[in-house]
């Protein structure tokens, strides 16, 4: 009998133990849909500073900063 209580208990603590440790990092699935909004972030990043106005506006501000610095 205290031996059955003695492997109940190992396997609970097992048991903790595991639970545990799935919830430390992300699993597989999860870093696929980080990657993937990552990417589609990247994207849409990329979009809005080719566009005209940005690209503009941004060229203004590496002149004005080459202008000052010399």
């Amino acid at each position: 009998m205290a031996m059955a209580r003695s492997l109940r208990a190992g396997l609970r603590e097992r048991s903790r133990r595991l639970r545990g440790l799935r919830s430390v990092g992300m699993t597989t699935a999860e870093y696929a849909v980080g990657t993937l909004a990552a990417v589609a972030f990247a994207a849409v990043l990329l979009a809005v500073v080719k566009s005209g106005a940005v690209m503009s506006a941004l060229t203004s501000i590496i002149t004005t900063a080459l202008g000052s610095a010399g």
